[in-house]
């Protein structure tokens, strides 16, 4: 039997998928301890949050597609808008990247694609908390290199990396840096060194563990050095989960910076709560978030004076398809 070329076409397009898929976010942000008003056109917002406007403002617009064969494919993760911009290094792009799985149990990628270590993400859709922790603001966001997972058992896994320096694309310096993660039952001991090119060396552990069918505790805590600045913090993630389409989470994070030749380092507790409401695609995250520093004054109070704690309420949209 001889089959039509349409035939072949269609029976090829069934092994290779398509998909689209994305999402756009906006939010209302304001102040409870100190006023609205920009100051030399800076906004007064916590020192991490990746929605730093007042009033009603922008998230940013994620588009990703990813084009998946039999054994290789890729991924384009474009963003578009003030919180995309804030974690990428130009032309839109927070991933690109193609990959091939080897063997089972063995997948190698190349290009870009975003971190292995800390807890959150910039897309809002992969984290609880609208808002950014302090120890995803300090860590890397993306790296450019090529990277091979490998699946060692069913609690098992390891990745090793050869990368450009964290959040390079264009590598101009010939400096590069390597990456590992070991994983078990989904805890992740990962590593980052660069020979002191930009952060140095970090180790990050993320994991969290189901404590009952509705409660649920994420962890991250990391430490940086490169020649004796750097930072180190913990960050305790609990989320007990109401109903099918309403979860409350709490974010408690101390972070200190290191910095050499300074005995007091500065160092912030931030606890945010958060609530998420799903109606349909979409998820409704009203946010309430203090950031007490110890031996610092970043912000200003409601009469102008220097303050070394901020106050903040935010609502944002999340429309995920």
């Amino acid at each position: 039997m001889i089959l039509s070329s349409t035939v072949i076409f269609a029976q090829e397009e069934e092994e290779k998928k398509l998909n689209i898929s994305g999402s756009v976010d906006a939010y209302y942000r304001t102040n409870i301890s100190a006023d609205d008003k920009a100051i030399g056109g800076e906004y007064l917002a916590p020192l991490t949050s990746f929605a730093n406007e007042t009033g009603f403002a922008l998230g940013m617009a994620n588009i990703i597609a990813s084009y998946e064969g039999e054994k290789t494919g890729a991924v384009a993760d474009l963003v578009f808008g003030p919180r995309g911009e804030q974690a990428i290094t130009g032309l839109n792009v927070n991933q690109l990247y193609a990959y091939w799985n080897v063997s089972e149990g063995t997948k190698l990628t190349m290009g870009r694609f975003n971190t292995f270590l800390g807890y959150e993400v910039i897309s809002p859709v992969g984290n609880f908390n609208y808002s950014t922790s302090h120890l995803f603001s300090s860590g890397p966001f993306s790296h450019t290199g090529l990277k091979a997972d490998f699946t060692l058992s069913d609690d098992f896994s390891l990745m090793l990396a050869v990368m450009n320096v964290t959040d390079v694309d264009n590598n101009l310096t010939s400096q590069y840096s390597l990456g590992a993660q070991l994983g078990y039952s989904g805890q992740y001991l990962n590593l980052y060194y660069d020979d002191k090119a930009n952060l140095g060396f970090e180790v990050d552990y993320t994991g969290g563990f189901d404590l009952s069918d509705s409660f649920y505790l994420g962890i991250n805590g990391a430490y940086a050095d490169n020649e004796g600045n750097g930072f180190a913090g913990v960050a305790l993630y609990p989320q007990l989960k109401t109903s099918e389409t309403v979860t409350f989470g709490l974010r408690g994070e101390y972070f200190s910076q290191i910095i050499d030749g300074l005995d007091d380092n500065p160092s912030v507790f931030a606890t945010t709560l958060t609530g998420s409401f799903i109606v349909e695609d979409l998820i409704i995250k009203p946010e309430v978030r203090l950031d007490a520093w110890s031996n610092n004054e970043p912000f200003l109070d409601n009469d102008g004076d220097p303050s070394k704690s901020l106050s903040t309420f935010l609502i944002a949209a999340i429309y995920s398809f």
